[in-house]
């Protein structure tokens, strides 16, 4: 019994030796040690054990996105003044249609607007198709019928646009609807099948001032607008 003892005791103080060794050497603090990793505090499940290099990674990024934008902003002032609501506008349109510049815009809106007023006189429903959504061609059309069903022809000429500005602009349902004021010089005459003029005047060029609103779909890779509405501010 007492040998047991003292065998129980040898054993107890060599435990009690190794124990203060290594707490003497796993207790010592660098001061390089990182706090430890909670699962369950938002911060960390948020970023992690190594959230201060991720934020960084992050950063850089987001700075090189700003640049960009402010790049693309400086077009648009070019045709909206900083701080109004149309420049605020375009912004937006910008923000969803990175590729959207309002410059390049104008040039082809001026190009379609030709385009289809002289399709229109002369009846061309084929290039009209192409350039206007559903519900315009049908008014086109139907217009277009009407003055053949009278045996009645168009005579135009394209003079030139005066002026072409953007007036407003919105992302609806995601498609960019960007409103044209189109100041326009047309000669225009429209003749009965006797060919008595009915309309116009085939010697005078006449101002011609349309609001015209055109659209396309953000989702599609067709880079091609569609006329979606006309109104005249004659």
């Amino acid at each position: 019994m007492g040998s047991f003892d003292f065998i129980t005791f040898f054993f107890l103080i060599a435990a009690v030796v190794i124990f203060l060794q290594l707490r003497s050497v796993l207790g010592r603090r660098t001061g390089s040690e990182r706090p430890p990793f909670d699962p369950y505090s938002p911060r960390d499940v948020a970023q992690g054990p190594e959230a201060k290099d991720n934020g960084k990674v992050v950063q850089l990024p987001r700075r090189e996105s700003t640049a960009e934008d402010e790049s693309r902003y400086a077009a648009i002032e070019s045709v909206a003044k900083a701080g109004t609501p149309l420049n605020a506008q375009l912004r937006a349109v910008t923000d969803a249609d990175p590729n959207f510049n309002p410059a390049e815009f104008l040039n082809g809106a001026k190009m379609a607007y030709e385009m289809i007023v002289m399709a229109f006189a002369d009846g061309d429903r084929k290039t009209l198709k192409g350039l206007l959504s559903r519900e315009v061609y049908e008014g086109f059309e139907a217009a277009i019928a009407e003055r053949e069903a009278k045996g009645e022809v168009v005579k135009s000429t394209f003079v030139g646009i005066d002026k072409a500005d953007i007036v407003h602009a919105e992302i609806k349902d995601a498609e960019e609807n960007i409103t044209v004021r189109i100041i326009s010089q047309l000669i225009s005459a429209t003749y009965d099948k006797q060919g008595k003029l009915v309309d116009g005047d085939a010697d005078s060029v006449a101002e011609v001032n349309d609001l015209w609103t055109f659209a396309r779909d953000i989702r599609s890779r067709d880079p091609n607008w569609k006329l979606i509405a006309t109104e005249s501010e004659n």
